[in-house]
């Protein structure tokens, strides 16, 4: 026997609504209530004394009460809805907290005006979402009309959603400032010392995360962006700032600049065929769509950190506004918005990307999380593309690649769940922080420690001495053929200082063994000093 849905499973049903994104919330009719979490989603059983009447104002309301919010199932429903229900809903309860709020966010995502009188103007103000569970605006805007507090982080052109939960209940998310004020307390000067090389390591691992590690003039280019501008753009996802940013990224000599004019999805390209894993809104829609961006990120000010670095981030890879160096600009963001919020001082950079690109897990995780939007669209809509005449669009690109479901799909590009996403990122942030970071500080500290022991036996300039420790500590303590060779008054026989080469190495090796180690992606050798 079929359960006997609630909520906005059943209005899903009677509504033929096929959203991509998941309703997160099932609820159904059972004996006893009940969670269960199942495959990522959860279950809720409910008795009959919870059972609404079974129609719109019945389960919008018990989903409103019950449920997690789905901004692409509303902008879906309320397109087909007719609005003599939602009307009539407000008529029957003119001060009914719920009537309010729905009859707001059916004026806000159709855009249409519903046919009642405004509430009357004796009536206190509700918030639009719970900003005590969800991403919201700290300061919002109000709606006079319904008496609504607007706090939605977006506007209709784009309104992203990230479930946080309740207070009590966020010991997931990541305190970067706590994180950071620890490895200060811990290291200090190191920390602040080691500025310049996370910096350059981000922007290393950034390009290889893109598969062009390989190309250090580009890596030392945006490495400098990266310390010139992060935390310092008062709007970041301007068209100009974009500009200024992606010439850093891509260099003077880059074909494509700009917001891009083409049609683009992600994909692998072969003699044989291609494939496509994403597909970016129409290059009609960017202009609009980049304009919300900028918006949420101005309106998501002063609420949690790592939430909105996350919402805005990952929205603007899935929007993918330029013709190159999306990817580079996305992880650049994360950097920005911790520093713009004074989560983290704006000298020093949380290297995001060298996390990623340390290891196979970590780019096999940030693929998933990517995937978390890309597969189900690609699902969705596996028919709705093709690659049919040639033409060449307003940037001079040439393109066969036809995407014919855009308007399905603007319910999905427009109003993106990211509460995967911001989980992600607050992990990984800790463990950039926790381990990448605290990996840099205690082995800057050990390389001091080995370069100051080394001076004990033999007095010689910095750069010789950091000679020596990179050697001896890429060799796993063993004197090398090589080193032998730059430095035969010490390492060769009959040398000047050979009776000390082996205190000399003991006391190397003892300022890197000695005292707490950190598991890290990090690359074993400190940078030449």
């Amino acid at each position: 026997m079929a359960d006997t849905l609630l909520g906005f499973q059943r209005l899903a049903q009677v509504h033929s609504i096929r959203h991509v994104q998941p309703l997160y919330s099932r609820s159904r009719l059972g004996a006893v209530r009940q969670r269960e979490v199942v495959d990522g989603h959860e279950v809720l059983t409910w008795p009959a004394q919870y059972q609404p009447a079974d129609n719109f104002l019945g389960h919008f309301e018990f989903g409103l009460k019950y449920e997690r919010l789905h901004f692409e199932f509303f902008s879906r429903l309320f397109s087909v809805l007719d609005p003599a229900e939602v009307a009539a809903w407000v008529r029957d309860e003119p001060t009914g907290r719920y009537a309010r709020r729905t009859a707001f966010l059916y004026e806000w995502f159709t855009g249409r005006r519903l046919d009642v009188p405004d509430t009357a103007a004796n009536m206190g103000y509700v918030d639009a979402i719970d900003g005590g569970q969800y991403l919201a605006a700290p300061r919002p805007e109000r709606v006079r009309r319904w008496r609504v507090n607007d706090n939605l982080p977006g506007s209709p052109a784009f309104c992203p959603l990230v479930y946080l939960g309740p207070e009590a209940e966020r010991g997931w998310l990541y305190d970067v400032a706590a994180g950071v004020q620890r490895l200060d307390d811990t290291y200090g000067l190191e920390l602040l010392r080691s500025a310049a090389w996370l910096t350059f390591k981000e922007s290393r691992a950034s390009f290889a995360v893109e598969h062009e590690a390989d190309q250090d003039d580009k890596v030392r280019r945006f490495a400098a962006a990266i310390g010139e501008f992060s935390g310092r753009l008062d709007d970041p996802m301007s068209p100009e700032h974009l500009l200024t940013l992606q010439h850093a990224v891509l260099g003077p000599r880059a074909l494509r600049v700009g917001i891009r004019q083409s049609p683009i999805f992600v994909g692998q390209s072969s003699f044989r065929a291609q494939l496509v894993h994403y597909i970016a809104p129409g290059e009609d829609m960017v202009p609009g769509m980049l304009d919300a961006l900028r918006l949420t990120e101005r309106r998501t000010r002063g609420a949690n950190s790592v939430a909105r670095a996350a919402a805005v981030s990952f929205a603007f890879v899935y929007l993918h506004p330029l013709a190159d160096g999306n990817g580079r600009v996305h992880r650049f963001l994360v950097n920005h918005l911790l520093a713009a919020d004074q989560v983290v001082p704006p000298s020093i950079v949380v290297p995001v990307s060298a996390t990623i690109a340390g290891s196979a897990k970590g780019r096999a995780q940030y693929d998933q999380v990517l995937e978390v939007v890309s597969r189900p669209f690609m699902q969705a809509y596996a028919d709705g593309y093709r690659f049919g005449q040639q033409r060449v669009c307003a940037d001079r690109v040439e393109t066969n690649f036809e995407f014919l479901q855009a308007d399905d799909a603007q319910h999905v590009w427009r109003y993106l769940d990211l509460t995967a996403h911001t989980r992600y990122l607050s992990e990984l942030l800790r463990q950039t922080v926790e381990h990448e970071m605290a990996q840099e500080a205690l082995l800057l500290r050990q390389h001091d420690a080995a370069r100051t022991a080394i001076k004990r036996w033999v007095e010689m300039p910095d750069a010789d001495a950091d000679r020596i420790i990179r050697s001896l500590h890429q060799s796993q303590w063993v004197v090398s053929g090589k080193l032998r060779q730059e430095l035969p008054a010490i390492f060769e026989e009959g040398g000047a200082h050979y009776g000390v080469h082996e205190r000399l190495v003991s006391a190397v090796r003892a300022a890197f063994e000695s005292g707490n180690s950190v598991q890290s992606n990090s690359d074993a050798s400190p940078p030449g000093r």
